[in-house]
């Protein structure tokens, strides 16, 4: 075969170049090429990326501590939590004290107060129903004690209701000084004594009517007499009295006569007399009105006001009065059966 001619050649020298070029466009087309839009994930937009990806990022520390707080109601489920702080705090309401379970405490009281003051008895010195009547008068805004240390004088002078009427109001006002207010008794004590001469004969009447319409007499001093004088049952309500039985939740009244009414359904009449004076020592002695002894009270596991007063046994021994506390009495002439020493003597030292 004859060798191609050099044109023939330079034609096909040429041809390769040009099919070169003509597959150039192929080389566009790789993958390489094509994956070109995976550029466009440039810093810029992959910081972009990372802005709308930062919801991941709010599981910072801080997040997760705004999240803890968001749960934390979840650890109200405890059992100490789930409790409402009232019923954690809130003591247990004591129920409502029954009446026969009261009667039955009262009349407790009235026992270890009958072993405690067995020698219980009126602190008014008397030799008969007039001079305790009298000396009940003259007990009002002051002290048996003071008393008991006036009448001696009074009485040496007008042993009788005839003599003490027929008084000079001024001499007798000058023997009862002592007690205070002795204007106003000294008329009170005459008018009695006028009124037993004219209406009773001399006498002082065993009723509780007839005693009350004598001048300064009311149901207290009725009572006093009755009780004591004639052995006539009667409740003594006085300052101490009423104290006492409000303290033990004997009755919440403050009137005499509604307290008397109370006390009195709690026990037998037989009891009356008795329960006045061993409530009036206990009052007297142990249960102040400022500072009650209760440290030293031998029935603070009856008491529901236990703790008013001075609790450590030792401090409550020294605010013991009379012959509990190793003092003289309220008598100058106290029965044969008192513990303590009688009571010295107007001035006696």
């Amino acid at each position: 075969m004859s060798k191609p001619s050099e044109k023939n050649q330079a034609t096909a020298g040429a041809a390769k170049p040009a099919a070169s070029k003509k597959a150039a466009p192929a080389k566009k087309s790789t993958p390489a090429k094509k994956a070109t839009p995976a550029k466009k994930s440039t810093p810029a937009a992959k910081a972009t990326a990372a802005k709308k990806a930062t919801p991941a990022k709010k599981t910072t520390p801080a997040a997760k501590t705004t999240a803890a707080k968001k749960a934390a109601p979840a650890k109200k489920t405890t059992p100490a939590q789930n409790t409402p702080p009232a019923k954690q705090t809130a003591p247990a309401k004591a129920k409502p004290e029954s009446r026969a379970a009261l009667v039955r405490r009262a009349r407790r009281i009235n026992r270890e107060l009958a072993e405690v003051y067995s020698y219980a008895h009126p602190e008014l010195d008397f030799e008969n129903p007039f001079e305790l009547l009298v000396a009940t008068v003259l007990s009002a805004q002051t002290t048996d004690l003071r008393v008991n240390q006036t009448t001696p004088r009074l009485f040496s002078a007008y042993p009788t209701p005839e003599d003490l009427a027929a008084a000079n109001p001024e001499e007798v006002e000058e023997l009862i000084r002592p007690t205070g207010f002795f204007r106003a008794k000294t008329k009170s004590i005459m008018g009695l004594a006028t009124a037993l001469r004219d209406n009773h004969g001399g006498e002082v009447p065993g009723r509780v009517e007839d005693l009350v319409k004598l001048p300064g007499v009311g149901r207290k001093t009725a009572f006093v007499v009755l009780g004591n004088a004639f052995g006539v049952p009667g409740i003594t309500v006085d300052t101490h009295f009423g104290r006492l039985v409000r303290r033990w939740k004997w009755t919440e009244e403050t009137d005499p006569e509604k307290v008397e009414a109370a006390v009195a359904d709690l026990f037998p009449k037989s009891e009356w007399t008795m329960l006045s004076h061993r409530v009036i020592f206990h009052g007297r002695r142990i249960c102040h009105s400022r500072k009650p002894a209760c440290g030293a009270c031998p029935i603070a596991d009856l008491c529901p006001s236990y703790g008013e007063g001075e609790t450590d046994p030792e401090k409550a021994k020294k605010l013991l009065k009379y012959e509990m506390g190793g003092l003289p009495g309220q008598r100058l002439k106290p029965p044969p059966d008192y513990p303590g020493k009688a009571a010295p003597p107007l001035g006696a030292a």
